[in-house]
């Protein structure tokens, strides 16, 4: 009998199995699941599940009635601990073992940790699962003052998500401008404007030495010596890919797991995709490991596709987005290694976009509620097209 078996219980998972079985896999389907939930959309934690807007019945990506078509069955509440190469099995933490004939590797990422003093208090959280959402939003209500240490994308949309629910929130970031890892000076400019016009408290060259514990409150302690007193603090620097199973089984690992253009490791029968794989990509000229929804989405389609002989290569674009108030900024592409931005559109207005060209190549595209230019830039950005300048910026003509 046939087994495909799958690692990891995120946004890869029911795509992969809806994949299969559309290709013709008619073999079983198992998905291991370290969480008791079913696999559900992680963006909302931060954004629309925070705030109360969704609910947790609206969270599953897949009912359960996909899974009982499907065939497929879920070891949910249980972890993978190993992966047998040779006997082709995996081993669950309760001593189980599954037998696999085809195995996908799923395992996303994990919150990188605070290496500080009072790191293990309380009041110290990380978002990355529904559970611990649960768990911040008993702390988070009306004038809770609410610590997010980070300004990248998670750390500014659940600042934003806080600040609906009237808490006081303060964002620390290290650098000199928020989003600096992702987006040009202008673009974080935009959000540091935008927060701070909704109340939130941006410091930028700020770190944290230190949690301490103040009577029933808390205090941190800032790289200058200065300290913020505060109720609950999220913690929001980064996210590390989870690899452990790959590596102790001897796949090749750097930054994610090592696959091919079809999303296999150096086994043929072992597989890796969504944040912990590390795959080639043809029109930047490098290996990626990328942390987005469509990715892992369509990573688990090329998988789906090679396990069941019709072989796909995964050359999709890049492209995220991100919902923070009234702003939502979609982004194509990828903008590392630009020589020259180009703003298009009203940035008082919140209706823009700006252009990352390299040597008048358009690499990325930041569109801030201008989804028609994303959607523009999604398809042009891979033919590698150059454009004039002058005319990108002109609003009065059409810039493609």
């Amino acid at each position: 009998m046939t087994h495909a078996v799958i690692i990891g219980g995120g946004h890869a998972a029911p795509e992969a199995v809806v994949a299969l079985r559309q290709k013709g896999w008619q073999g079983d389907i198992t998905i291991i699941s370290d969480e008791p939930h079913l696999p559900y959309q992680r963006p909302p934690l931060s954004k629309a599940y925070f705030s109360g807007d969704i609910s947790a019945d609206n969270m599953p990506i897949k009912k359960q009635v996909v899974f009982d078509k499907t065939n497929t069955q879920l070891r949910l509440g249980r972890r993978a601990t190993s992966i047998d190469r040779q006997e082709q099995l995996v081993t669950l933490d309760n001593g189980d073992t599954i037998a696999y004939s085809k195995l996908i590797i799923a395992t996303g990422t994990r919150a990188r940790k605070l290496p500080i003093p009072g790191a293990n208090l309380p009041c110290v959280h990380y978002l990355r699962t529904l559970d611990d959402v649960t768990q911040i939003r008993q702390q988070v209500a009306k004038d809770t003052r609410l610590l997010i240490v980070g300004a990248g994308y998670i750390g500014l949309e659940l600042a934003a998500s806080a600040n609906k629910l009237g808490a006081k929130v303060t964002v620390l970031e290290t650098v000199d401008r928020v989003l600096a890892r992702v987006t040009c000076e202008a673009m974080s400019t935009f959000y540091q404007d935008l927060h701070r016009a909704a109340g939130v408290d941006i410091r930028l060259n700020s770190g944290v030495k230190a949690f301490e514990r103040q009577g029933n409150a808390y205090q941190a302690l800032l790289a200058d010596d200065t300290t913020i007193d505060f109720d609950c603090v999220v913690v929001g620097i980064g996210v590390l890919p989870n690899v452990e199973i790959a590596q102790e089984a001897g796949l090749a690992c750097d930054n994610g797991i090592i696959v091919d253009e079809f999303t296999q490791t150096a086994d043929s029968n072992i597989y890796a995709v969504g944040d912990c794989s590390n795959h080639p990509n043809e029109l930047y000229q490098r290996r990626l490991r990328l942390e987005s929804v469509p990715n892992a989405n369509d990573q688990a389609k090329a998988a789906a596709a090679s396990i069941c002989d019709k072989p796909k290569a995964y050359t999709s674009l890049p492209w995220f987005w991100s919902d923070q108030y009234d702003v939502k900024l979609q982004t194509a592409g990828l903008s590392q290694g630009y020589t020259e931005t180009v703003v298009r559109g009203n940035v008082a207005a919140k209706e823009f976009c700006i252009f990352y060209l390299k040597d008048d190549v358009l690499i990325a595209l930041d569109a801030i509620n201008s989804p028609a230019d994303f959607m523009k830039a999604k398809q042009l950005i891979p033919q590698q097209a150059t454009f004039d300048k002058q005319r990108l910026a002109d609003t009065s003509t059409p810039w493609y």
